[in-house]
């Protein structure tokens, strides 16, 4: 084997080697492409999610807050009723 051909093994092998580790990086961070290599954005539905996860989230930081005050259980029914009405 020729020097020329061992040349072109060693691009091929490296341009090989990048495209995986680049592939493997974008799916570790989330960053989806088609097969063409563009950039695909968020899906409507999960958008949908991603909102529904964070209400969910500022629900439980306020049954959190409520859980641990010093309040009576009066106060903290209406404060629950309250909520259940917004």
């Amino acid at each position: 084997m020729n020097s020329w051909a061992i040349a072109v093994v060693l691009i091929v092998g490296i341009v090989a080697f990048s495209r995986v580790m680049r592939a493997r990086y974008d799916a570790r961070n989330g960053f989806a492409s088609d097969r063409e290599g563009n950039a695909v954005g968020h899906t409507p539905r999960e958008k949908e999610l991603e909102r529904e996860v964070e209400d969910l989230r500022e629900r439980i930081h306020v049954l959190e807050r409520i859980a641990t005050s010093d309040r009576d259980a009066k106060q903290i029914a209406a404060e629950i009723e309250q909520l259940r009405d917004k």
